[in-house]
């Protein structure tokens, strides 16, 4: 699910690049959620419950496009 993640401390922004649907920012996060998200056993178990719907998110708009839809 989770291809890789990074994390902005001075703007608490976590971003999370997903396999499927590419890459999302997410707002005021505490570096602690991120901390946990590198060492649970399930990154994507522990994003789906700590992560998502909790914070504010946009696709990342640096993110380049491909594709008959791009």
């Amino acid at each position: 699910m989770i291809d890789r993640v990074a994390f902005d401390d001075d703007a608490r922004v976590l971003s999370v690049s997903f396999k499927q649907t590419g890459k999302y920012l997410y707002n005021e996060v505490p570096a602690t959620i991120f901390e946990a998200l590198c060492k649970a056993s399930s990154a994507g178990a522990f994003f789906n419950e700590q992560i998502k719907g909790r914070f504010q998110c946009r696709r990342d708009p640096e993110r380049r496009r491909f594709g008959p839809n791009a």
